[in-house]
């Protein structure tokens, strides 16, 4: 596909496509309930984490959510599918371009849901764009860099590509051959973390939707800091699971064999949605 305004079939009830998008070439997926042909009530957009797809984070709860929401889901800057521009990451601008995106499809409000990286995203959607946020969902986020596990930070400016998961690099590879690719968009989130600046409590305040925040509890961000999240933010929920960090949605990384906590954890939020 070479041109913004065009979507391609992934299956029936999914198509693909891209959009120009504050100097990017933005992937996205739309998933749509069986027989809808434009799907019906507030679409969920699902942003993945740090160094990866729509597939590796999401691949397992994706098929449940299109269930029963018009699901959006992105690939963010050098990341998948989408194309890089000359400047560094920010959530910020990534939550300027989703925002773009859902402009480009014409869609007014969506209920955002992020994992990770993703949730960050998402948060920073909630505070710099609130009018389009229906409902928020953290998944494994923190606000601050002390909310993350002692020693998280630590190694971050050292880190290298031969750090970065396996899974996450064979999938970026397997859309993209282009190992110089690979290697500038892990150089972009390395940058990222080591240079995350904490939010403040009043711009986290802020957030006016309902927000259901997710967490485990071996999780990256620290259950104390996800209780301290729900307690800043006006409307939030919490939910603290039994796992590591995206086990529960079935991340490629942490995803345990035969597990159903990948579908409890759906219920739980079609639960949060449908309020």
């Amino acid at each position: 596909m070479d041109s913004g305004d065009q979507t391609k079939p992934i299956k029936q009830d999914s198509m693909s496509g891209y959009a120009p998008v504050n100097g990017l070439r933005m992937y996205y997926e739309i998933h749509l309930p069986a027989g809808e042909a434009s799907g019906k009530g507030t679409p969920l957009v699902l942003i993945h984490g740090g160094g990866s797809t729509i597939q590796t984070s999401f691949g397992k709860i994706l098929p449940l959510l299109a269930q029963h929401y018009k699901v959006i889901a992105v690939e963010l800057q050098a990341h998948g599918h989408t194309s890089d521009r000359n400047s560094p990451e920010s959530f910020q601008e990534d939550a300027n371009d989703i925002v773009a995106l859902l402009q480009y499809l014409k869609i007014d409000k969506a209920h955002i849901m992020g994992f990770s990286n993703g949730g960050h995203t998402a948060m920073q959607i909630g505070i710099s764009h609130p009018g389009i946020v229906n409902k928020l969902i953290l998944i494994s986020s923190f606000y601050k860099r002390d909310g993350a596990i002692p020693g998280f930070f630590d190694s971050m400016p050292n880190a290298t590509l031969d750090n970065m998961p396996a899974p996450l690099k064979t999938a970026y590879l397997k859309i993209n051959n282009d190992s110089t690719g690979l290697q500038a968009m892990f150089e972009k989130d390395r940058g990222r973390m080591v240079h995350f600046k904490d939010w403040s409590d009043e711009e986290v305040n802020s957030i006016e939707a309902p927000t259901l925040i997710i967490a485990g509890d071996h999780d990256v961000v620290t259950p104390e800091h996800a209780v301290k999240m729900s307690h800043i933010i006006p409307h939030a929920q919490l939910m603290i699971l039994p796992g590591t960090h995206g086990s529960f949605i079935g991340e490629i990384c942490t995803a345990e064999p035969n597990s159903k906590m990948p579908e409890m954890t759906v219920s739980i939020i079609e639960e949060f949605l449908n309020k």
